[in-house]
């Protein structure tokens, strides 16, 4: 990812600290602009391919990390505690991958530790690792249950996410107000009925 300095600013008329948008992306978003019936070319628009390009970029920037590396550092000495870690109301973006529209939400992640806790902050991290790529709030849930499951071997794993989808309250359909569900437990929150009412009810979603 080329970054430019001063001297680059002038050269290629893009602004100092900012990354270079390859031509080729460029044109593409002009495309884009001439297919919805615009014109690239007229003064408030000519400066938005790279704005485009650069934004898509930080939009994927969790195509560029391994999210399960914010889990590898763990902590044993919890004072004895066993009970359930949960980080709840986490918001998050994503962009689905149908129609690359935006997906706004919030997620709760919880696991039930097993002689190890990981810092509180590294959960987000894990969730926002996975959501700066292209998404269906399907496979996103399923992928931070997993990666939480395999590197950190709790006892138990309950995410549930809650999110809007502009795919289908600004086109389409065209609801608004209308939000999606979607949750994965594993360990005991999946095969005890207790546990499982247990952390939910911690997450603000039990009866």
């Amino acid at each position: 990812m080329a970054i430019l300095d001063d001297d680059d600013d002038a050269v290629h008329g893009t602004p100092a600290g900012k990354i270079a948008v390859p031509e080729d992306v460029q044109d593409a978003i002009r495309t884009l602009i001439r297919w919805s019936g615009d014109d690239p070319d007229r003064e408030g628009l000519l400066d938005t391919p790279a704005r485009v390009g650069r934004a898509w970029k930080e939009y994927c920037l969790g195509y560029g990390e391994d999210p399960a590396l914010h889990l590898s550092r763990t902590f044993e000495e919890v004072g004895g505690y066993d009970e359930i870690v949960l980080l709840k109301d986490i918001p998050f973006q994503s962009h689905c991958e149908h129609h690359m529209a935006p997906i706004i939400g919030h997620a709760h992640i919880a696991y039930l530790p097993n002689h190890r806790v990981v810092g509180i902050s590294k959960l987000a991290r894990v969730l926002h690792g996975f959501a700066r790529r292209l998404q269906i709030q399907e496979r996103l849930t399923a992928e931070i249950a997993d990666c939480i499951w395999t590197h950190l071997e709790p006892l138990g794993v309950a995410v549930v996410i809650q999110a809007t989808h502009a795919c289908m309250t600004a086109r389409g359909v065209r609801t608004p107000g209308v939000g999606m569900t979607t949750s994965r437990m594993m360990g005991v929150f999946r095969d005890d009925e207790r546990s499982r009412k247990e952390v939910l009810s911690l997450m603000g979603l039990g009866n």
